[in-house]
């Protein structure tokens, strides 16, 4: 895989981000990562401010966020010690390149330090909802809110006094300084996290900081991208060849969508069809590609070919190998069939990069970190990826506005192994992938009935290859059992087991067993993610 430009979301950075033709440089605001658990979702709060964010690793070179001429720079909490050993350590010289700086947390520690103030473990730690009193009508930062609020904490260490020539704004019970500003030098600092819902004055505080301190102005917004991103597509593509691999996903969907308004005729999108998809998505993709979109689409129907190699397998990680094995041939095979396509498109997005150690750094040049498939490096074609600084509710903004429709758009989740991976502890065949693609149709028609379908992150039917013996009119049966997944979850790192309303589950459970042959018995998951995963294999 050869490294190519890539189209990424021109919403700020300075002169060498700016797409061609571009005018003067767009703002942005620059978050340092010290290590904490909120740090994409204060990235996330600004972009909602209307404003682009992006998130870097805090040791970032200073020349490269000079060069980048941010707006304003956050920076984040994280779980350490200012004071200890090996802490990450705040530069000076963030402070003084002229752009107003916010720390939160850790970040607020690691300035108040560095300029004098005196941080030290607290006598208990604050962690949870905590009671916010204003001093000093709540200095320029906080003016206007309530003298007595609501905010959330997740803190060992305190601030005992600000630096000299800093005014503190703000305490709580385990913090006597809870937040500080000086206006002249531009510097903010604040104890608590603004960027959880839990802080209900947070989104208000991000808004005056953007707006009346850095002086933020431009509203960026998902559906701004596409068209800088077609202005880029084409620069980069010019008249080549253009594939991409869908997969029924709402990432490749509105990745190849993107292209396809960008480019046209250029695009081949190549759908694999390995069988184990679910009940009709096949069928959805092409009508909402080919038929739709008028995109040029070949499907490819290799289920047997699939199967045959997923004989007698039953161990996970095997499924799992040959069907990326499996893929990359086929896929090989039709993208050697076009013998002007130099580009391929992948939907790798800005959490990938985040997760895979990318920097969040907006570049001309992409690394193939992120392949589709698992595709090989020697496939010989350059990467596009034109949402590589999203996260997945902007795709799903930029999806809408690029007119895909709302069962691709909403379309939860689904891992590229499809439904092999929910038969567990038997082989793939045909008899079982039937049974368990139509339950699991069962149980989203129920579920979108219901109204609850976006109010989950997955939900889903595991068919465990053994049986139980039940009791069906006057005989006795002996079935296989389906069990049914359903979380709730941000980000997928962390899930929490749905409580799915028992009038529902009642008729999921009596449709499942009376329509679908073979199945004697349902049951509910309702593990947590730790301890458990959210797929079973």
């Amino acid at each position: 895989m050869t490294e190519a430009l890539a189209a990424t979301p021109e919403a700020g950075g300075g002169e060498a981000h700016a797409p061609a033709g571009a005018g003067a440089p767009r703002e942005e605001v620059l978050v340092l990562d010290f290590g904490g658990q909120y740090s994409q979702l204060i990235a996330r709060r600004i972009r909602e401010c209307g404003v682009f964010a992006e998130l870097l690793p805090h040791d970032v070179p200073l020349e490269a966020i000079a060069e980048r001429r941010p707006a304003a720079l956050v920076l984040s909490g994280g779980p350490a010690s200012v004071y200890s050993d090996g802490a990450p350590e705040l530069r000076t010289e963030l402070l003084d390149l002229g752009s107003p700086v916010l720390g939160i947390c850790y970040g607020m520690q690691a300035m108040v330090r560095t300029l004098g103030g005196r941080v030290e473990g607290a006598e208990s730690g604050e962690f949870g909802r905590t009671e916010l009193t204003l001093s000093d009508g709540g200095g320029h930062l906080l003016a206007g809110l309530p003298d007595s609020q609501q905010c959330w904490m997740s803190h060992r260490d305190a601030v005992f006094e600000p630096p000299p020539g800093f005014n503190a704004l703000a305490s709580s019970p385990g913090s006597p300084v809870a937040a500080v500003e000086s206006p002249e030098r531009g510097l903010y600092g604040i104890q608590f996290h603004p960027e959880v819902v839990h802080t209900p004055y947070g989104t208000q505080i991000l808004d005056r900081f953007l707006r009346e301190i850095a002086g933020c102005e431009e509203r960026w917004s998902p559906e701004s991208v596409i068209d800088e991103q077609v202005a880029r597509i084409r620069e980069a593509v010019g008249d080549a060849g253009v594939v991409c691999g869908l997969s029924g996903g709402v990432d490749s969907a509105t990745a190849a969508a993107l292209v396809h308004r960008a480019v046209g005729d250029q695009l081949t999108c190549v759908l694999v069809d390995h069988g184990m998809m679910r009940k009709d998505e096949a069928a959805q993709v092409v009508e909402a590609f080919r038929d739709r979109l008028g995109a040029s689409l070949v499907h490819v129907d290799a289920s047997e070919r699939f199967l045959a190699r997923l004989a007698g397998v039953d161990e996970p990680e095997r499924k799992r190998k040959i069907i990326g094995e499996e893929f990359i041939r086929v896929f090989e095979e039709e993208a050697g069939k076009l013998p002007d396509a130099r580009f391929l498109v992948q939907g790798t997005l800005y959490s990938d990069v985040i997760e895979s150690g990318g920097d969040g750094r907006a570049a001309d040049t992409i690394k193939s970190h992120h392949n589709v498939g698992g595709l090989p490096e020697d496939l010989g074609l350059d990467l596009v990826e034109p949402l590589r600084m999203l996260f997945k509710d902007e795709v799903r903004t930029v999806a809408s506005e690029l007119g895909l429709s709302d069962r691709i758009v909403w379309r939860q989740p689904f891992p590229g192994p499809g439904l092999a991976i929910r038969i567990v502890g038997g082989e793939v065949n045909p008899e079982r992938l039937e049974i368990l693609r139509e339950a699991d149709a069962v149980l989203q028609e129920e579920i979108r009935a219901a109204g609850l379908y976006r109010d989950l992150w997955q939900s889903f039917c595991v068919l465990p290859v053994v049986r139980s013996v039940g009791v069906q009119g006057d005989g006795r049966t002996y079935a296989y059992p389906i069990v049914i997944r359903a979380v709730t979850s941000q980000d997928a790192m962390t899930a929490d087991w749905a409580r799915l309303p028992y009038d529902l589950l009642e008729r999921v459970s009596s449709r499942i067993i009376n329509e679908v042959p073979g199945v004697n018995r349902v049951a509910l998951d309702i593990s947590s993610k730790p301890p458990a995963t959210i797929e079973w294999e």
